[in-house]
């Protein structure tokens, strides 16, 4: 038996041992599964998303600082989920982890409540990223016109769905061809960190550059916060920049030895992505000029394209721009691609309305068809918010983070407070496991309740913070459904439901048979 074959048989047995069959063919290799992490991340065009939230609160400041303290706690989560990741690599992942490790009395009810919240987040997520894609797409256009174009919601949500179409499209092709193309996304968004790390400073004008007083030094407080919590505030940049730890989890049934592939690409690409993400903000700190203002209300309609503007000009500015629209449609389509296999997992444990057809595999591709249609076309109504506004449509950001750290939090802190016996995988923390799981623990919370403030002091209709409207409904709906006399969740939901029979001796410390008899249930 060859090595690779080895291999493929200990991940199917892994596979097994948690309960499930080989439904995917593991085609994606580790460089491929860090490809997905990383490109998912997309550090350029994820920090042109949201660099509207750290100019504001805190300037060149908060851009450069302000990334560093939130990176050093969004490592901790990074290395936590890395470590449960290691232990039972399944598609279900967060999901599938809180029920292993809670308490008998709440495993349901958590496992539940974790799944409708990461499903939100991925939902939420792809609707972020490729709404982002439409607005750079109208961004380059304003900057070919002379900037003389500015699109309507109409347009840019046309564009949207547009963007979303062919993504599906994509995500429904044979998993060998998703898993080749990662590389190709890898190459273009670290090609483009590099690009602004060092092309930018050499371009900029001199009447742009910015003194070192000026660059790490100077915060500039335009929304009206105090201080101290506007810098916070600032944090929204790194956190949707370098999260959604887990995606590279819910590919790990068609990852080759991904006990260790998984953990290593949440690891490898958290360290990178912070990396680089803080370089280039560096850069654009010095090279972003003193009229923050006049960035956030460039009729560009993008403060990143604006400052490209000013040290590339127009033409330079549109074969770059080009890249970084190109960047986010990759990070859009590994999302769609991550997120319906979200989907798919969930289903497969009848949690989600019509799962017995979410969670078919196409056997002509390999894919799961169906959630990558239903994962557009929730993205596609999430997009209808930016008919109520632009502070409705930004919530989608802060939303996603926000149904990712409730999920991530439960999970972590199940692991710790359940009754289990939890058996570490190749990847682990050692001594360092229960404090770093703790500063996670404490951290996520405390950011999730920020990002329920509006962007202003003062608020009214259109300048409210819609994210705890979104997600408090989706939640708020999904425990409704969850204690529905008779036909709710509590009568039937169980956790996750094995589709394989365990032969004695297979299961792993922290599963077990049910005192009932029946196989392949998890002991809390």
């Amino acid at each position: 038996m060859s090595r690779g074959e080895e291999v493929a048989k200990r991940d199917e047995e892994l596979l097994a041992q948690l309960g499930y069959k080989q439904e995917f063919k593991r085609e994606f290799t580790p460089l491929e599964v860090f490809a997905v992490a990383f490109s998912f991340m997309g550090p350029l065009p994820s920090l042109a998303s949201v660099l509207v939230y750290s100019i504001p609160n805190g300037g060149p400041a908060a851009m450069v600082w302000g990334w560093l303290v939130a990176s050093a706690f969004i490592f901790t989560t990074g290395l936590s989920i890395a470590e449960l990741a290691s232990a039972a690599p399944t598609a279900g992942g967060v999901y599938f982890w809180t029920h292993s490790f809670a308490s008998p009395r709440w495993r349901n009810f958590l496992c539940w409540l974790v799944g409708y919240a990461n499903v939100t987040g991925y939902i939420a997520g792809v609707a972020a990223i490729d709404w982002s894609c439409a607005v750079q797409i109208t961004a380059a256009v304003s900057i070919g016109s002379g900037q003389t174009y500015n699109a309507t919601n109409s347009q840019i949500y046309g564009i949207y769905v547009a963007i979303l179409l062919s993504h599906a499209l994509i995500c429904t092709l044979a998993t060998s061809f998703l898993a080749r193309v990662q590389r190709v996304y890898l190459a273009i968004n670290i090609c483009l960190c590099f690009v602004v790390i060092i092309g930018l400073p050499l371009a900029t004008p001199k009447q742009y550059m910015n003194m070192p007083s000026f660059a790490p030094g100077s915060f500039d407080n335009l929304n009206g916060w105090p201080d101290g919590f506007a810098f916070i505030l600032s944090f929204i940049a790194p956190l949707w920049t370098v999260s959604a730890f887990d995606a590279s989890v819910h590919i790990s049934e068609e990852a080759s030895n991904a006990a260790t592939a998984v953990p290593c690409a949440i690891v490898c690409s958290s360290i990178i992505g912070i990396l680089l993400g803080w370089a280039m903000n560096v850069a654009l700190a010095f090279c972003m000029g003193t009229d923050l203002e006049y960035l956030l209300s460039s009729p560009i309609g993008q403060p990143m394209a604006q400052i490209f503007f000013n040290g590339f000009g127009q033409k330079g500015t549109l074969v770059l721009w080009a890249f970084v629209v190109i960047a986010q449609y990759t990070m859009g389509s590994s999302n769609v691609l991550v997120a319906s296999r979200q989907i798919f997992a969930y289903s497969r444990d009848h949690a989600l309305p019509f799962s017995s057809t979410l969670s078919r595999v196409n056997k002509s591709t390999g894919a799961p068809v169906n959630a990558v249609w239903f994962i557009v076309i929730c993205a596609s109504l999430l997009g209808l918010l930016a008919f109520a506004g632009t502070q409705a449509i930004s919530a989608v950001f802060p939303l996603a983070v926000s149904a990712f750290y409730v999920a991530y939090t439960i999970a972590i802190a199940a692991r710790w407070l359940g009754d289990n016996n939890f058996k570490r995988g190749p990847f682990h923390l050692g001594i360092f496991s229960l404090p770093i799981s703790i500063i996670a623990v404490i951290f996520m919370p405390f950011m999730l309740v920020i990002f329920l403030f509006p962007t202003v002091p003062s608020t009214s209709a259109t300048t409210m913070n819609y994210t705890v409207v979104v997600l408090g409904g989706v939640l708020g709906l999904s425990l409704m459904w969850y204690y529905l006399p008779v036909y709710g969740g509590m009568h039937w939901f169980s956790g996750p439901v094995p589709n394989i029979e365990r032969r004695n001796g297979d299961s792993p410390d922290f599963i077990t048979q049910d005192e009932s008899g029946g196989k392949g249930v998890l002991k809390a």
